[in-house]
């Protein structure tokens, strides 16, 4: 198999050039594309020493959007993401690539427990594993990880669904199950970072919450809104019961819950035809 290593770096230039050299020292001669992400340090001189292609963005644009550049650039049929921060080792790699050769189509460093940058980002992935495990069906050991490695032509049919934020593990996660493709979870042990996490509490926060409501859309979207209407009918039939048998009437209250059931329902069915739309016109790339 031809691989190539793609590292997104924003900042990262007391770390990545050690990266660089790990990769090489433990695979020998492979591609390595180091995605600088507008740094505005020596991210790129440093990786480029350490013996990197390096491609620069003009500006920040993101994690997902230097996973895409590098994907897009990419030369290898094997693709293996890792951040360049120091918290993924190269020696996991071979480990990788051997699940690749058995039929794997994407596989996936899934962190302990004791690797998890702080206790609320532990408690959130675990929330989110079990969310995306639910809807999929699938036992999903760490959805968030960004150390993986997939099939390059299988990841290209989905650059398009990527975000240019820091939720594209997510979303490759789920596109490749939604598309029945094989992937297969191996347990590692992830460093602490070098540096300053970019990542900021509040906002991402937020965003992390958003990335919930986008497992449902990029899997089964009924899963998710069938539940929430269900509960909102039986609060409204619920309450109706209560001031017919009280007052003898029905209540705008109970309208606007039923009603507000109602639409939820109809908004899962209409996503849940779009996605399917979405990845039948994927299969029809594909062939």
């Amino acid at each position: 198999m031809e691989i190539s290593v793609i590292i997104p770096a924003k900042n990262e230039a007391g770390s990545v050039g050690d990266v660089v050299q790990g990769i090489l020292s433990c695979l020998g001669d492979v591609e390595v594309i180091v995605v600088n992400d507008g740094s505005s340090d020596m991210t790129a001189d440093v990786a480029a020493s350490a013996g990197a292609r390096v491609i620069s963005h003009p500006y920040s644009k993101g994690n997902g959007s230097a996973i895409k550049t590098g994907a897009r650039a990419a030369a290898g049929d094997v693709l293996v993401f890792m951040d360049g921060d120091g918290q993924h080792s190269a020696s996991e790699i071979p480990r990788f690539l051997e699940a690749l050769g058995n039929g794997a189509d994407m596989v996936v460093g899934a962190r302990s427990e004791g690797s998890q940058a702080s206790l609320g980002r532990g408690l959130a992935n675990k929330f989110y594993n079990w969310l995306s495990s639910w809807m999929s069906g699938t036992k999903i050991k760490d959805l968030t990880s960004g150390f993986r490695a997939v099939k390059a032509k299988k990841f290209r049919q989905f650059l398009y669904l990527l975000p240019n934020g820091f939720s594209y593990p997510t979303t490759s996660t789920m596109a490749f199950l939604r598309a029945g493709y094989s992937v297969e979870f191996i347990p590692i042990d992830a460093a602490k970072r070098l540096g300053k996490s970019h990542i900021k509490p509040v906002k991402d926060g937020i965003r992390f919450l958003l990335i919930i409501f986008k497992i449902g859309t990029l899997y089964s979207p009924l899963k998710l809104f069938v539940p929430i209407a269900f509960a909102l009918f039986l609060v409204g039939i619920s309450y109706y019961g209560y001031t017919f048998s009280t007052q003898g009437r029905f209540t705008n209250m109970s309208a606007l819950l039923l009603s507000t059931s109602l639409i939820i329902f109809l908004v899962g069915l209409v996503s849940e035809q779009i996605t399917a739309l979405m990845y039948r016109e994927t299969d029809q790339e594909k062939d």
